[in-house]
């Protein structure tokens, strides 16, 4: 029965045996024993994506949206981690499950990856060039990022594409300064920012989160957006189209991303498969 399910090559089966086989299989509800199957193919036909805590927007939504369905219609799995990947948890599933791959969201820029011109043109740096493009088009060249108040995995990498693509536009160096919780918090930093720093009139939000508490804050101050201060997000949420102002922000789909990274894992050609680039949402922060 195996070297029918399994299809093996190496052996020769009538057409009519086949199907007796076939039939007896369907009549029974056999389903395929996955840890046999592991322990034949050296592998478990599962693949593990590990997205860090602070990575939970619509480029990870549509990147595991395309890994999956990719994976799905070569018959593998795709098991999704949350939480920071450290190497004794990592090490726990490959003991437990043994998976096809482990993979790790974003992980070839936590690796220090220098961007490349093709990155500029359709990858992450381009869609950071992208937020800050859209600022300067609108006239503003005093421009800062405006941060989160914890660590997230890509925050060094997003400041230094913003600050490169500043720099080929001919650009100020962009400010820095970071945007807590709570919403008092948040107020006071940006007030204290913008005491010390009256000309910047734009701010470059590391995501949509600290845009809208970007936009509170300035609001709490009485500050008008986009008047006296414009604000951009990164990565789209559906809550920034129910701010007010509407906040204007940069949509990444990251799902041809996703059925990429599945071929590779499993050495399927990625021919034709090419990133979408980013694009921006225009709405009233702006």
């Amino acid at each position: 029965m195996s070297f029918v399910l399994n299809d093996d090559p190496r052996q020769t089966i009538s057409v009519a045996t086949r199907e007796r086989v076939l039939e007896a299989a369907q009549d029974l509800g056999y389903v395929p024993h996955g840890i046999a199957r592991a322990l034949r193919e050296g592998s478990s036909r599962v693949v593990v994506l590990n997205v860090d805590w602070g990575m939970e927007g619509n480029f990870s939504r549509s990147y595991v949206r395309g890994l999956d369905e990719e994976l799905a219609e070569h018959e593998h799995i795709l098991l999704v981690r949350h939480g920071h990947a450290n190497p004794e948890a990592t090490q726990h599933v490959l003991d437990t499950i043994a998976p096809r791959a482990v993979l790790r969201l974003g992980e070839v820029y936590m690796r220090g990856h220098e961007p490349v011109e093709e990155d500029w043109e359709s990858g992450f740096a381009a869609n950071a060039a992208l937020q800050i493009r859209h600022l300067a088009d609108h006239g503003h060249t005093r421009i800062a990022l405006a941060l989160p108040d914890h660590d997230f995995p890509l925050t060094d990498t997003r400041s230094g594409f913003a600050q490169e693509a500043a720099r080929r536009m001919g650009l100020p160096p962009l400010e820095q300064f970071v945007v807590p919780r709570p919403r008092q918090a948040g107020a006071m930093a940006v007030e204290a920012f913008l005491a010390e720093h009256p000309d910047v009139t734009a701010l470059a939000a590391f995501d949509d989160d600290i845009a809208l508490r970007s936009i509170t804050a300035l609001r709490d101050l009485g500050r008008r957006v986009p008047e006296d201060v414009a604000v951009i997000g990164f990565d789209e949420t559906e809550y920034g189209s129910l701010s007010t102002p509407a906040l204007t922000t940069v949509h990444i789909d990251a799902e041809i991303l996703g059925r990429i990274a599945a071929r590779a894992v499993l050495d399927i050609d990625t021919e034709g498969l090419a990133p979408v680039p980013g694009r921006i949402v225009v709405r009233e922060s702006v």
